[in-house]
């Protein structure tokens, strides 16, 4: 119900006639505070304006004396007004009315336009995300969490995730390893930081120099950079990279089942031997095994770790597999590294959501992430063999190269022709990268992969990856 007081009796304490809504929820001493405090706010009660006492203005509205007074003293709590012997209540001198705010139109920035054909590597089928089954995971997780899952996390990662790292790695991968060896991360880059630190005297696990294959991402170099480790470049062939050219480093980084981003696993012969070096030279091999789940056209190449689990750090996260939006990775340590690296991790885990690490846990124990792996698979498979007979049937004299396993494949090129192809890709809408953005910016001239193009076939969506073929067709140079 709504009730108003008329105020003309007394001009002099409130100058203008005021109504005050009394309907709403909470009762009347509730409405009655809202309603005075929004005529304070809003500039019809004026600073100084004393009210009537509480008799008046409870009989002009028809309710209790109390309901009247218990609204005065909130409002007084609140600051809106205050109450003083032989003074009366007045509003206050700072209750200043709510002015209207002049707003500023915002100018919408011009919406930058990406490319129309996704074709750069390193980016899974996002649109692949196993949606249904990471939610059934995720919430038999959350159900079978233990409280104590709730609070701080163990820097090394959950035991129930770990576990289930060790049994997968070793069926699928071939790793050997124990649940406390493993210490998981939020993805590769925050594996390097803590293996290499960043960029205090002395602050890393492991020293550089560190020898790494001659073509590889900038972003890891530049990170190695920022943490004062000197990368030597080991020249690149059909076999992998030259691991006898090793020499007064204390580290090497391998991707040693699928090279990154030339393609082909590391020959046997230089695996024993880079394996050799390290024990030689009590030195350590760094595993980069970014896409070991994907082959296609040959048999498995189990993980380098299973030759020596004392001299191999084995480094693998979802990234590739699930989505790079899961932000979980994980490092499989000689014994003698991990305490150092849980001391560089902290005391508490502060990296990777704890209930994400119960959700993968559950997706590898259900099975689910076979399925998946499985089912993408096939779908990269079917993508890989769609660009090859696209390039046999419109670019015959282009070399397709790195094709059995992985989510990449290389396009050779002509000689001198890498940039102006890029070039002319960017304009048409094509997204790629030229193998030189790879390049290690020491590795000298004879050894460099030649020109190319490195061409990404997982990221596209389905239903755009007929044209976005058609369009990388179009931009390549005459044979």
């Amino acid at each position: 119900m709504t009730k108003s007081w008329v105020n003309s009796a007394e001009p002099e304490r409130i100058g203008a006639d005021l109504h005050l809504e009394l309907s709403g929820p909470g009762g009347r001493r509730a409405a009655l505070t809202r309603s005075l405090r929004e005529a304070v706010r809003s500039g019809r009660l004026a600073p100084g304006t004393r009210l009537p006492p509480y008799r008046s203005l409870a009989a002009d509205l028809g309710v209790a004396r109390n309901t009247v007074a218990d609204a005065y003293a909130e409002l007084v709590a609140e600051g809106w007004l205050t109450a003083r012997q032989g003074s009366g209540t007045r509003v206050a001198d700072r209750a200043e009315p709510l002015r209207p705010t002049v707003r500023t139109p915002v100018k919408t920035p011009p919406r930058v336009r990406g490319p129309r054909h996704e074709l750069r590597q390193g980016t899974p089928d996002t649109s692949a995300f196993p949606r249904a089954a990471w939610s059934a995971c995720y919430r038999r997780a959350l159900q079978g969490a233990p409280s104590e899952a709730f609070g701080p996390g163990d820097p090394a990662g959950r035991r129930e995730l770990r576990e289930a790292l060790t049994e997968y790695l070793a069926r699928a991968r071939g790793v050997r390893t124990a649940p406390d060896r493993i210490v998981v991360c939020s993805g590769f880059a925050h594996a390097l930081r803590l293996l290499f630190g960043q960029g205090g005297p002395g602050d890393g696990v492991l020293r550089g120099p560190l020898g790494v294959e001659a073509y590889g991402l900038g972003f890891h170099r530049e990170l190695l950079a920022t943490a004062g480790v000197r990368t030597m470049p080991l020249p690149l062939d059909e076999h992998g990279a030259r691991v006898d050219v090793l020499g007064r480093e204390r580290a090497v980084l391998l991707t040693p089942a699928h090279q990154f981003p030339t393609g082909g696993p590391l020959h046997p012969e230089r695996r024993a031997a880079v394996i050799g070096w390290a024990r030689a030279r009590g030195a350590v091999v760094l595993e980069d095994d970014y896409d070991g789940e994907f082959r296609y056209d040959r048999k498995p190449v189990g993980a380098l770790q299973g030759l020596d689990p004392e001299r191999v750090i084995h480094l693998g996260s979802v990234s590739k597999s699930l989505s790079p939006a899961l932000r979980l990775g994980w490092m499989v340590l000689p014994e003698r590294y991990v305490a150092p690296v849980l001391a560089a991790k902290g005391e508490r885990e502060g990296w990777t959501s704890v209930l994400d690490q119960l959700a993968l846990a559950e997706f590898l124990v259900s099975g689910s992430y076979d399925r998946h792996v499985r089912r993408m698979r096939q779908r990269y498979r079917h993508r890989r063999d769609r660009l090859v007979a696209a390039l046999a049937a419109h670019a015959p004299h282009v070399q397709v190269t790195g094709i059995a396993a992985g989510l990449h494949a290389v396009l050779r090129l002509p000689p001198g022709t890498e940039r102006s192809t890029v070039q002319a890709a960017g304009w048409h809408g094509v997204a790629l990268d030229g193998l030189a953005a790879f390049r290690h910016p020491e590795a000298e001239a004879g050894t460099t992969a030649g020109d190319g193009l490195v061409v990404g076939y997982a990221a596209a969506a389905e239903h755009a990856y007929g044209a976005a073929l058609e369009a990388l067709c179009g931009v390549l140079p005459p044979g």
